[in-house]
């Protein structure tokens, strides 16, 4: 009789790491190696907490961007001292004419530019993709009539659409629900022609023509065959779409067609300083500078994305 221990059962053999979760592993870890990209996630990280904790911001100075401090200001309305009233009491000066804390102002400012931007964008981002998906692959006369519309809406000019609408629209409809809707209408053309032209070549790809030989359905098709595909464009799309809108609030606003005062945007702002830029530079200084380091954030973080999803163009930035 043998006295040996049977020997234990082998141990099953690891899983293999699944596919997407290898392709979202090697996706970050080319974006973590673009310096550039990491920089612009930095700085949008950075204007998202401003935009979210405004208000503890501008108490940290001591102001809100809705009072008043005449005394800061010289009889003609323009601030006192050096630097356009920079002091302890104003880290950044003060509004000329008003009298308003322009960190406050700088800080809220970045609220409503990034809820804007970020509003018309998500708006923009689902019809536009909604539209291009659905024309890209039914094709015939609603490709065509989608098309269409697409070609005028991109030839339309909407500053003078928005002006004159700004003009017969009620007081009470909030300006900022206006720009997002208005920025959507005339952005979701673009984004539906990327999608379009993604979807057509898509569709004749193997997988496609496989599941449809199969018997796949129609919403089978877009939702998991199509969608995911373009998840890449469609983020990529977006976060170059953000800075667009902000700078497209920030103009509408510079023509005082935008955000109405006194509600705080660097666009009023910098087009309400360069009245006063021979005398108050650092009202057109700092509110400039944040729509210019915002805007490069995002689309810095943006090219990056770009670079992380395709990578024949990784590391070229580096």
């Amino acid at each position: 009789m043998s006295t040996d221990t049977p020997l234990a059962p082998p141990a099953p053999a690891r899983p293999p790491r699944p596919a997407r979760r290898r392709g979202v592993r090697q996706l970050w870890q080319r974006l973590a190696a673009d310096r550039w990209a990491v920089a612009g996630a930095g700085g949008v990280a950075f204007f998202l907490v401003v935009a979210a904790a405004a208000p503890l911001f501008s108490a940290l100075g001591g102001h809100d961007p809705y009072s008043y401090d005449l005394d800061a200001l010289t009889d003609s309305g323009a601030p006192k001292g050096f630097g356009g009233g920079i002091s302890g009491a104003h880290w950044f000066g003060v509004e000329p004419m008003t009298g308003r804390d322009l960190f406050a102002i700088v800080v809220h400012g970045a609220r409503t530019s990034i809820l804007v931007g970020a509003g018309a964008t998500a708006a923009s981002m689902l019809i536009g993709v909604v539209v291009g998906l659905t024309a890209g692959f039914y094709g015939g006369w609603y490709d065509r009539v989608v098309t269409r519309v697409v070609d005028v809406l991109l030839g339309f000019p909407y500053l003078i659409f928005v002006i004159g609408l700004g003009a017969i629209v009620p007081t009470s409809l909030p300006k900022p629900l206006l720009l997002v809707g208005v920025l959507a209408v005339f952005g979701w053309p673009g984004v539906a022609r990327v999608v379009r032209s993604q979807t057509l070549a898509l569709k004749q790809r193997t997988f496609v023509v496989a599941s449809t030989a199969l018997g796949a359905g129609g919403w089978h098709l877009l939702v998991r065959q199509l969608l995911p595909n373009l998840t890449a464009t469609i983020i990529v799309y977006a976060t170059i779409k953000i800075p667009a809108m902000i700078g497209a609030e920030a103009a509408l606003s510079f023509l005082g067609v935008g955000v109405p005062p006194p509600t705080p945007a660097w666009g009023r702002s910098i087009g309400e300083a360069i009245a006063w830029v021979q005398t108050d530079p650092m009202f057109l200084v700092f509110p400039g500078a944040a729509l210019f380091l915002a805007t490069l954030a995002f689309n810095l973080l943006g090219d990056g994305l770009r670079d992380a999803f395709d990578p024949k163009t990784a590391g070229l930035r580096r």
